[in-house]
C-alpha cells in the first residue's frame, strides 16, 4: 500500500507535459485495478489544478463501467453550486468515455454533514482501499480538505473512519474529506502541484508534524507531479 513506500518526485519541463503524463499514469493503474478486481474507485481533488488531467482522462481507453469516481472531499453545498468539487468532476471528467463510470457523492440534500457522516463512511468503507487517488495541496500545506489548525483535524488524522468531517475557519462552508487513514491506504497515490509557491510549502511540510502540515500525512508513498 501507499504508506510502506518512499516518495517519488516527478518534475516536468511544463503543465501540458505534467497532465498528459499524469493522465497516462492514472489510465495505466485503473487498468490495472480493473484486471485485479471487478470494480474499482478512483478518488480526485476538485479545484482548477486537476482540470487538464480529467480533460485527458475522460477519453482514455478503459472499462468506466466498472469505475466508481469520488472527490477525495466535498464542500457542503449542491452539486450545482460553483464551489461543488461534484460539479467539477461531472463537467470535466465524467464525459466522453467516463460518462459510463458511477459517481460516489460525498453531499446529501438536508442536514449537517454531521448527520450524513455515519452513512457515508460505510459506503467508503465498502471501497477501501481506494485503487487511485489524486489529491492537490494548497500553499497552506492542506490537501483533500485536511487544513491546518481546523477544530477536528486531530481526529482526521488519526481516525480508523474513511471520512472526517471539517469545519474550517477560513472556508465560507463546512466540507466532508477522506481522513489520513484512506488517504494514506490508497493502493496508489498522486499528489499533482504547480509552481514555485507549491514546490517551497512542500519542502517545508516534510519538516514539519501533519497537525501543522496535514499533506505530510499522505507524503509516504506518494508519487508527487510538479511543474512550475
Amino acid at each position: 500500500m501507499a504508506g510502506d513506500q518512499p516518495v517519488n518526485f516527478v518534475e516536468y519541463p511544463d503543465r501540458e507535459v505534467q497532465a498528459m503524463d499524469l493522465a497516462d499514469r492514472l489510465m495505466s493503474e485503473l487498468n490495472m485495478a480493473l484486471h485485479q478486481s471487478d470494480e474499482v474507485t478512483l478518488a480526485v481533488a476538485g479545484g482548477t489544478t486537476p482540470g487538464p488531467v480529467f480533460d485527458l482522462l475522460c477519453d482514455a481507453d478503459i472499462d468506466w463501467a466498472r469505475i466508481t469516481v469520488m472527490p477525495t472531499d466535498e464542500r457542503w453545498v449542491p452539486e450545482d453550486h460553483e464551489r461543488s468539487n461534484a460539479r467539477l468532476i461531472r463537467e470535466r471528467l465524467l464525459k466522453g468515455r467516463a460518462e459510463k463510470a458511477s459517481y460516489l457523492s460525498l453531499y446529501v440534500d438536508g442536514g449537517t454533514p454531521e448527520d450524513a457522516l455515519p452513512a457515508l463512511c460505510d459506503t467508503v468503507a465498502a471501497r477501501l482501499p481506494l485503487s487511485v487517488v489524486m489529491l492537490g495541496m494548497g500553499g497552506d500545506m492542506h490537501t483533500a480538505s485536511l487544513f491546518p489548525g481546523t477544530p477536528g483535524l486531530p481526529e482526521a488524522l488519526t481516525t480508523e473512519a474513511p471520512l472526517a468531517v471539517m469545519r474550517p475557519e477560513s472556508q465560507p462552508e463546512p466540507r466532508i474529506s477522506l481522513s489520513a487513514k484512506a488517504l494514506a491506504g490508497a493502493m496508489n497515490c498522486h499528489l499533482m502541484i504547480t509552481g514555485a509557491d507549491k514546490r517551497a510549502a512542500l519542502d517545508r511540510a516534510q519538516g514539519l508534524p501533519p497537525e501543522d502540515a496535514p499533506v505530510r500525512a499522505i507524503l509516504n508513498g506518494t508519487t508527487i507531479h510538479w511543474a512550475e
